[in-house]
Order: structure tokens, then sequence, then C-alpha cells
């Protein structure tokens, strides 16, 4: 069975405050491909302008250190085929030790599962969001998971002008963070495998993905 993990990305969708939608275009329209092809042949070539934190996307180390490796250089075997861990903590405001502490979590997929992706698309969604906390992300990064992904907002508390311990430890760690996941009530605590590969586009730091999971 194949779990979708992903939000759908449509234009102008809102995935973080301030940050713009994206807009869709065309290169080629249908109707004008019909003077380039033979009759009764016609495609079209489309365009997106897009902030790269669009919709559900992967963060590399590259995204907080400008020397960190970037999208064509995580290796792949870190963001695809890996097995996978669902931490429950829904409804709670932090994700912390008291979740994670004990768990087997080296080279898997630490999957956060806060059910924060209902209120995904809505004012509310962008407030108040649930987190990890410095404490768990220093004990994760020192665990060595292959990944990390959250369905909120994002994997930090977000204040203004506010620290990001999650991003800064996993991130120096080597461990690329997967955002604004959603579906994670459909799968199992453990025993599937995670996929949130983006291109390899040289000098990005985060990209959307399609994450899913295999059952």
């Amino acid at each position: 069975m194949i779990v979708e993990l992903s939000h759908r990305i449509t234009e102008g969708m809102v995935t973080y405050p301030g940050v713009p939608g994206p807009v869709l275009g065309s290169h080629l329209t249908r109707e004008d491909s019909r003077e380039v092809y033979a009759q009764g042949t016609e495609f079209h070539l489309g365009t997106i302008a897009m902030a790269c934190n669009t919709g559900t996307y992967v963060d590399t180390p590259h995204h907080r250190y400008a020397d960190g490796p970037d999208l064509s250089q995580v290796p792949v075997d870190r963001l695809a085929d890996l097995p996978g861990v669902v931490v429950r903590a829904v409804d709670r405001p932090s994700v912390g030790m008291d979740l994670l502490d004990g768990l087997d979590v080296r080279g898997m997929a630490v999957l956060l599962h806060t059910g924060w992706d209902r209120h995904f698309g809505t004012d509310e969604y962008q407030r108040g969001h649930p987190y990890l906390t410095g404490e768990a992300a220093a004990w994760l990064a020192e665990q060595g998971p292959a990944l990390v992904g959250i369905d909120s907002l994002n994997i930090d508390a977000t204040p203004p002008r506010g620290e990001r311990p999650a991003h800064t430890l996993l991130l120096a760690a080597g461990i690329p963070l997967v955002e604004h996941l959603t579906g994670l009530a459909g799968l199992p605590d453990s025993g599937f495998r995670f996929h949130a590969a983006p291109p390899m586009v040289a000098g990005l730091g985060t990209f959307p993905v399609r994450a899913y999971a295999v059952v």
C-alpha cells in the first residue's frame, strides 16, 4: 500500500507566512503548439515561478549553512527508501524527549505526527504550531537518523527573530528535514519505507518533494 504524505501545490497557495505563492504559466500553449506540430498533435509546455519553500519540501544542510551539501549533493539514500518510524504527538504543543527517549532511530526516517496538517491552508496553520524542542533535536542529532520530518508549519518554534535549534543541530549533523507533511495518521508506527527525494538542483538548499510511504 502507498500512502500519500504531500500537500497538493496550487496556484497562489500560501505555505509559510510571507513566502509568495506559486505562479503557473505557459511557455507554449496547446493552441500555439498547433502551429508547431502536425495536424491533430498538440502539447502544453508549462512554467512555474515558485519559492523553494512551497508545499511539502525538504531542507538540506545548504538551507542553513553556506558550505553545507545542497539538493544535488545529499545522497539519495538519505531521502528515499528509508525505514520509517512515526512519533505520535497529536494535540501536544511540542515534541520533547518524553516521546523520544528509548527509541532506536539510527538510519531511520523519523516522522513527527502532530496532526497540525488539518489546518493547512488556513490562518490557524500559521500560528501556535507544534515543533521539536531543542533538547529533542540535540538528542536526535546524536542518534543519527537518516531524516526527520514533521506535519507542521516548521520543525522549530517560530517567534520573531527566534533561534532555530532543530534546523541548526540536525542540518549540521547532515540530517535532511521534511516540513509540511500530511497524512501521517494513515501510517503505522513502524514497518514502512519513506520516500521524499527532490530534483538535483545545484546551489539550492530546499525544494518541494512528493513524499510518500510504502507500507
